[in-house]
């Protein structure tokens, strides 16, 4: 059965893909992002586009969307160390302006673009939803209160909500992947040195208590995570608040990204050793057995070089488009 949706933060890597993926599966599908970070090119042909602040959702939210799908947020860890008070007022302000907006409009189903920045430094590996949280960063902690603010919003009226926590999110779909300016996500940083825009990829630490001695990370295709968020609308139950992991569970190193751009791309990519990042765990595994057994969710992109393939696509024809122009 088709749905309305409002897809907040719509025009930036994962909401885009997100109001894809609800298109194609026949819903309505309206965009509010205030381009603050977010691409007008990102968002799919076929979404009512709105340039606006999630302050003001309330313009637009009436009660004739189903479900309300959250992405609308800053997302650079150090950033959000400099300018904490950035991350507090929109990430925060910002999400209470918003449930308030749908608990005025009556509308009571929303999924929430959460974080593995939630947990901090990980005390098991893989990580579940029941570990201890204690993030490291103001961005972490910005999206752990969001969460603690659903919870109590789903027990007082009733809303159903599910957070999704992601790991790595990598790779992309058709006209939709990453477009972050500046860039500080692994797998399209060492595609620029593929294409030639950057010299050589910066590997912070290569003496972790790790096989290679880089950090591994748990790698998630950005398609298998939109079909999660389909599940997720689906799953929101009235006064629950259900937190679930996203993840592979199953990790790779620096370097292993790193030789898997060498291969898929065919291009030599110098390696920068320097000190390691404060704040940079060994090793972020995701154990999504909760995904699995509440969202019926079985990602099926896992493969390394895949994910990246996807997103050498993207990165060659952006290049391209941004030539023409």
């Amino acid at each position: 059965m088709s749905g309305k949706y409002l897809v907040t933060g719509g025009a930036g890597y994962v909401g885009s893909v997100v109001a894809q993926h609800l298109l194609e599966a026949g819903h309505e599908v309206t965009v509010l992002d205030n381009l603050s970070t977010g691409f007008r090119e990102g968002v799919p042909a076929g979404a009512t586009f709105i340039e606006g602040d999630i302050r003001d959702a309330a313009k637009w939210l009436d009660s004739s969307y189903d479900a309300v799908l959250h992405f609308a947020a800053f997302s650079q860890v150090g950033e959000s160390v400099v300018k904490p008070e950035k991350y507090w007022d929109n990430n925060v302000g910002g999400t209470m302006a918003l449930l308030g907006a749908m608990r005025d409009a009556g509308v009571r189903k929303l999924v929430f673009s959460s974080t593995a920045a939630t947990y901090g430094e990980p005390v098991n590996t893989p990580i579940t939803e029941t570990d201890p949280t204690a993030p490291t960063s103001p961005y972490g902690a910005s999206k752990l209160a969001v969460d603690h603010m659903i919870t109590g919003e789903a027990a007082a009226h009733g809303l159903g909500a599910v957070s999704l926590r992601y790991f790595n999110v990598a790779g992309a779909y058709g006209a939709q992947g990453e477009r972050h300016d500046p860039e500080s996500h692994l797998i399209p940083l060492v595609l620029q040195v593929a294409q030639g825009r950057r010299d050589a990829i910066s590997v912070f630490g290569d003496d972790y208590p790790t096989p290679d001695g880089t950090c591994v990370r748990d790698y998630i295709h950005v398609a298998d995570l939109a079909e999660a968020h389909l599940l997720a609308v689906a799953a929101a139950r009235p006064g629950e608040h259900l937190i679930c992991n996203l993840g592979n569970g199953n990790g790779f190193s620096v370097r292993e990204v790193i030789e898997t751009v060498r291969q898929v791309t065919g291009h030599p990519i110098p390696e920068v050793v320097g000190p390691r990042r404060a704040g940079d765990p060994a090793v972020l595994v995701a154990s999504a057995a909760t995904a699995r057994e509440k969202l019926g969710w079985n990602p099926s992109r896992a493969d390394l070089a895949g994910i990246v393939a996807d997103a050498w696509e993207f990165t060659q024809h952006n290049a391209s488009t941004a030539r023409e122009h």
